[in-house]
């Protein structure tokens, strides 16, 4: 498929009603407003192609730039590609998702990330945090480093009430992965989120809601879920 193709497939699946819901939720214009169930089929005809995600990341409608990051080819992508893309993606969908799970699949994930999580820009910062979640959701433990992480957890304790407001609810989800993903480091992130108490995030009037660290942390391993890892963490 082309480009042409798919954003005429696009915008034909188009809804004024999603959109407004989807601009609620941060994503920004120019899009289409197109639910995800529909771009389905679309990634499933592809699969996966690096210069084609790039090409419809490139034209800065956020429905194609959602799609880029499911047809993305991870392992291709480049720091330049990845730091063009996080520069680029000012709707929440995209800084927070998108961006962030082609990231995590990436070589440079880790790295960038760390980098990203340091920006003054906002959604950079909330994109470093997403990726910096999405890592030991899908890398075993043997492929991470753990040890850094702990410090990590060490310094949303001491800044997340002073952060942005999605980047408080970034960190707030990064904690909740690392107590969930990475088993050894369970304990450190419930007494973490003790420290942390309530974390308040304006969700711009959406039924959305901030979850509740430790409760969430518990919920997982109640269900024998601990340290599971993901196939992938795009949906």
């Amino acid at each position: 498929m082309t480009v042409k193709e798919i954003m005429a497939e696009l915008e034909a699946a188009g809804s004024e009603s999603i959109k407004k819901i989807l601009l609620k939720h941060g994503v920004k214009e120019p899009f289409f407003g197109v639910k995800i169930e529909y771009m389905k089929p679309i990634q499933k005809k592809i699969k996966m192609d690096y210069q084609l995600a790039k090409d419809l990341y490139a034209t800065g409608n956020a429905d194609a730039m959602y799609l880029a990051g499911l047809i993305a080819d991870d392992a291709k992508m480049t720091k330049a590609d990845l730091q063009m893309w996080v520069e680029q993606a000012l709707s929440n969908n995209i800084c927070e998702y998108t961006v962030s799970w082609v990231a995590a699949g990436s070589p440079h994930g880790y790295e960038i990330a760390m980098q990203w999580i340091e920006s003054k820009e906002p959604h950079i910062a909330s994109a470093g945090w997403s990726t910096l979640s999405n890592i030991p959701a899908i890398k075993v433990d043997a492929d991470l480093d753990i040890a850094a992480y702990k410090p990590l957890l060490d310094r949303v304790v001491k800044t997340i009430h002073n952060a942005d407001n999605r980047v408080r609810l970034k960190m707030n989800n990064f904690v909740i992965a690392i107590g969930s993903f990475i088993a050894p480091l369970t304990d450190d992130a419930i007494a973490a989120a003790k420290k942390i108490g309530a974390v308040e995030v304006n969700m711009n009037g959406t039924a959305c809601k901030v979850p509740d660290i430790a409760d969430y942390i518990n919920k997982v391993k109640a269900k024998g879920a601990l340290g599971k890892k993901k196939k992938t963490v795009k949906c």
